[in-house]
């Protein structure tokens, strides 16, 4: 059991060589753009794959330097919610 958790730590998901969020976010972002420009002005969607391969590679660059930059996305995702006070004063206050 504990080699497993070893190695999940130690080699993060990949998707092509780089993070598997940031890869996501690059596609999910790059294709939905792909598809409203092909569908409002014609474009042709191969000069979209230039911009895709480019994000590709920066991932892939942001990976090499960071392999656990995915897991910082989402601890950032699930640290930066704000409180609401109970009382009027400045500042998070989590205990009433």
């Amino acid at each position: 059991m504990r080699e497993i958790i070893l190695k999940a730590v130690a080699n993060p998901p990949k998707i092509m060589w780089g993070p598997f969020l940031p890869v996501l976010l690059n596609m999910g972002i790059q294709f939905p753009i792909m598809f409203m420009c092909v569908g409002t002005i014609n474009a042709n969607p191969l000069w979209f794959m230039g911009s895709l391969v480019i994000g590709h590679l920066v991932c892939i660059a942001i990976g090499a330097k960071e392999p656990h930059v995915s897991a910082m996305i989402q601890a950032y995702g699930q640290s930066a919610k704000t409180s609401n006070n109970l009382y009027k004063e400045k500042g998070n206050k989590f205990a009433p």
